[in-house]
């Protein structure tokens, strides 16, 4: 009879600790997510898509929590003369083709990985108030005035000369034409923004910028004469993820927000045309 027990005892202490052991194994916990992507985005951007990118990087970062934008704004053979220096970079944006092929040659941008994703074009400005009383190209010729136009290596510099050489095969400027504007410029400029403040500020009685950087807040600070398409040049602007970024997928995503409709529809808010 005592064994009986003892065996029953045994029995039901082997239970309880089969119990106590079940209970404390802990649940199974659920596979961690992975957080959300962040650090810091560099975007080398033309100085013309100051005003887009800085709307469309807002964008992006609103998508992106955690992620911060930050945009290096200059003229485009300063930003492609730096990538080949080895400049930290993710993004690339320029205002031609010859920059973005330059950055291509330095390795730091594949080739074919570019994209077309906006056009523009030239326009002449003059101060609120028009001093110099322009009212037709061919008062670029005045004597006196004072005209302020960006470098020839910056690509709105080198656009500008080729709308002074297309005048000047036209019979209604006459083959002088870009010579005797050439003697009123008092000022080559970095970038395209430098000349358009130059003439905001009255330094300058006439200028050659973008169309698109005198849009929004800058519309009411200039007057402009138009340049007609058959004189005019169309830009051309490329963008790629820099090769050895250090966010490549942020950079790819960035490239793809401004090809999308929402990139596309700021862009064009700013006055540039579709790549299309």
């Amino acid at each position: 009879m005592r064994s009986r027990i003892l065996s029953l005892l045994c029995v039901c202490l082997a239970l309880l600790c089969g119990c106590g052991g079940q209970a404390a194994v802990a649940p199974s916990q659920p596979a961690l997510t992975q957080p959300p992507a962040s650090g810091e985005l560099v975007v080398f951007a033309a100085a013309s898509l100051t005003e887009s990118f800085t709307e469309i990087a807002q964008l992006f970062e609103s998508q992106h929590p955690g992620v911060k934008v930050t945009c290096n704004f200059a003229g485009s053979q300063a930003l492609s003369a730096q990538l080949g220096e080895g400049a930290p970079a993710d993004v690339f944006a320029s205002a031609n083709t010859k920059e973005m092929t330059n950055a291509i040659a330095a390795k730091r941008v594949a080739d074919g990985s570019q994209k077309t994703f906006v056009r523009n074009k030239l326009v002449v400005i003059y101060p609120a108030g028009n001093p110099s009383g322009l009212a037709k190209l061919q008062d670029l010729t005045k004597p006196g005035l004072k005209l302020v136009l960006a470098a020839e290596e910056a690509p709105v510099g080198q656009y500008s000369l080729e709308f002074l050489d297309k005048a000047s095969q036209d019979a209604a400027f006459g083959t002088t034409f870009k010579d005797d504007v050439l003697k009123n410029v008092v000022s080559y400029e970095e970038n395209v923004k430098a000349v358009l403040t130059k003439v905001v500020l009255g330094e300058g009685d006439a200028g050659i910028v973008y169309l698109t950087d005198i849009s929004q807040a800058n519309a009411g600070k200039v007057g402009r004469l138009d340049i007609p398409d058959a004189l005019n040049t169309v830009a051309t602007y490329p963008i790629a993820a820099v090769s050895d970024a250090s966010q490549p997928e942020l950079a790819q995503a960035f490239v793809q927000l401004v090809l999308s409709a929402q990139g596309q529809e700021i862009l064009a808010k700013y006055g540039f045309l579709p790549a299309n």
